[in-house]
């Protein structure tokens, strides 16, 4: 993969996608009560307070999924002879991901929740890290097929480097969502509300998106699509990417 841009974008639209999942959305108002340790009333009035402790939830997510990323990465590079194989074999991967999420298929993994559970969060802003580490440790059943074709996807890269900016990249799709939701939950709430009704087109939304991907994998077409769009991206967007 050559041509990183395209990835990265892909991962930035599956986090924001896993932030709209049902197993992640309807959860926002309760994480950042827990995190922050104030009533929802007292949110809406703390927004610098509530602001902080949502940047450490991100960070420590965020350092989880880049952890994942590296190893993920490490073990393509391992494994770089066998490269036309595991594109394909990721591919098919991803494709059952996209299959689970459509409900076509069935795995039992992600029947399950894996979430921590930590009944007292820790004292002071060490703590919230700690909780967000908790939260990405965890896959939950439908942030798990989304995150585990991101990491399928870097597998394929040629370093950690790169593989660590596919997962930044999806960890920022998911991080942003989540800040604004914590300096303006009321917002939060209205926005909610007409989402609730569209989870399901959410969902297949982001099965489609992983098809997409299993195909491209399987194709090994990623740089063909980079060099394709590049051709309708603006000069001074193209020089930045």
């Amino acid at each position: 993969m050559e041509q990183p841009s395209v990835g990265l974008a892909i991962a930035f639209s599956a986090g924001l996608l896993s932030f709209l999942s049902p197993c992640v959305l309807p959860l926002i108002p309760s994480y950042i009560t827990f995190i922050t340790g104030l009533g929802l009333e007292d949110v809406q009035k703390g927004r610098r307070n509530a602001l902080i402790h949502a940047a450490l939830f991100v960070t420590g997510f965020t350092l989880i999924f880049l952890a994942l990323g590296a190893g993920a990465t490490a073990l393509g590079t391992v494994l770089r002879q066998y490269r036309e194989w595991i594109a394909r074999f990721g591919g098919l991967l991803v494709i059952l991901f996209a299959l689970y999420l459509l409900g076509v298929v069935r795995i039992g993994a992600f029947d399950r929740e894996r979430r921590f559970h930590l009944a007292d969060k820790p004292l002071g802003y060490f703590g919230t890290v700690i909780v967000g580490i908790a939260f990405g440790a965890g896959w939950t059943p439908c942030i798990g097929p989304i995150l585990g074709g991101i990491l399928t996807m870097a597998t394929q890269e040629s370093s950690i480097t790169r593989g660590m900016q596919l997962l930044f990249a999806y960890s920022l799709g998911l991080a942003v969502p989540f800040l604004a939701s914590a300096v303006a939950l009321e917002r939060f709430f209205d926005v909610f509300q007409r989402v609730k009704s569209r989870m399901v087109m959410i969902t297949r939304a982001s099965a489609v998106l992983m098809l997409a991907v299993g195909l491209i994998m399987i194709t090994d077409s990623m740089n063909t699509l980079s060099s394709y769009l590049q051709m309708y991206t603006p000069e001074f967007l193209r020089s930045r990417l």
